[in-house]
């Protein structure tokens, strides 16, 4: 578990822009299994691949399409939450950062960490908007 006061800021990153934040297993399983689309985003402290997923999941939210729900856990934090996420996300095997595009409680994409690292926001921004366009 990280200290809450170094994961605040990275919270704050996602819930300023809208995202709500899921801390139980009943609560993921509610938000997924809502109608019409929903983007979870698996939030994390690593800066590699995490320092351009928050900014690339808001840039995202610019674009004329975009999910009707927006939610987020955070790995390393929220362990119950995190893990009925990646059961979800399956066959995707668990890795955070990631980011997953359900509609009417479907996996329709997934942006694995190695979608994420390496790659400026922009891309990952990007890479959601096509998404959002096609589901959304």
């Amino acid at each position: 578990m990280y200290p809450p006061e170094l994961v605040k800021p990275m919270r704050e990153d996602l819930t300023n822009v809208g995202f709500k934040e899921l801390q139980t297993s009943e609560a993921v399983e509610e938000a997924i299994k809502k109608d019409g689309t929903t983007l979870i985003v698996v939030n994390s402290v690593c800066g590699c691949a995490a320092a351009n997923a928050r900014p690339g999941a808001r840039m995202s939210l610019q674009n004329a399409k975009r999910p009707e729900n927006l939610v987020t856990v955070f790995a390393g934090v929220d362990k119950e939450a995190t893990e009925k996420a990646r059961e979800f996300m399956i066959p995707f095997p668990p890795s955070s950062p990631s980011m997953a595009l359900f509609k009417d409680g479907e996996l329709v994409h997934m942006l694995e960490r190695h979608h994420i690292e390496g790659r400026p926001a922009e891309l990952i921004a990007e890479n959601l908007m096509d998404a959002y366009n096609e589901y959304c």
